[in-house]
């Protein structure tokens, strides 16, 4: 969307060394991009360093949350935040650097088509990740294969959390409803903009396992997917997504 706001959202939990680095990168892409930490009271002092590159640039903006409550409930008060602010669009992004920022042009040009870009690991039968261990990939490949086969969500890459959604998705998909928070929060995201009628779309990239700080995937959070898109499919056969 020329001339569009956007807001890159990055939730963030013991995340202090990669922020420094993500956001200056995410800010030089494109001067409407602006930023929001979302940080969950992180102890190793990631809450602070994002107050300190918020007061050396007004592009850079902070949500402070009282404790840890996970991906999904993060990104919905990020949410929230961007649009009572009025930005056109609004974006996921992690804060390891897996997610290349100069992936966001494209997203920002594709969003004059499409309400929904979807950064795909595995688009056009590729995969395109790096430095993952196979058992991981195994888990996220079949994982989206599984969510696409029970759901019918017409996306290879179900559970990716590298997004852009036009204001209008986030406002006409109602966040009060939603209900999960890890790999099943991306996929209940992309299902209710699709049942709603947005139009989506893949576009590839290319995710780089992170180099510094911890993995926040567990057991939970697969256990969660794989119960929670049968869940989508029945509130979806009874009308109520």
């Amino acid at each position: 969307m020329t001339g569009a706001r956007c807001l890159v959202i990055v939730p963030t939990y013991n995340e202090r060394d990669n922020l420094i680095r993500l956001v200056p990168q995410v800010l030089e892409q494109d001067p409407g991009i602006e930023v929001l930490v979302v940080d969950d009271d992180s102890p190793d002092g990631t809450g602070q360093v994002a107050d300190e590159l918020s007061s050396g640039n007004p592009r850079v903006h902070v949500l402070h949350r009282k404790e840890k409550e996970g991906l999904g409930k993060a990104y919905v008060d990020g949410f929230r935040w961007g649009l009572a602010r009025e930005y056109d669009l609004l974006c996921e992004m992690d804060a390891d650097l897996s997610h290349p920022p100069g992936q966001l042009p494209l997203f920002l040009r594709t969003a004059e088509d499409y309400d929904l870009v979807v950064g795909s690991r595995y688009v056009d039968g590729r995969v395109t990740v790096v430095n993952w261990p196979m058992p991981r990939l195994l888990i996220s490949y079949f994982g989206c294969l599984y969510a696409r086969t029970v759901t019918g969500l017409p996306v290879r890459d179900a559970t990716g959390g590298f997004n852009c959604f036009r204001r209008e998705v986030l406002e006409g998909i109602d966040l009060s409803r939603i209900e999960s928070n890890g790999y099943a929060f991306q996929i209940e995201l992309k299902l209710r903009a699709w049942r709603r009628g947005f139009r989506l779309v893949e576009v590839p990239i290319v995710f780089t396992e992170r180099d510094t700080g911890e993995s926040k995937m567990s057991k939970r959070i697969v256990v969660e997917a794989i119960w929670k898109v049968w869940r989508f499919r029945f509130l979806d056969l009874v009308g109520r997504l």
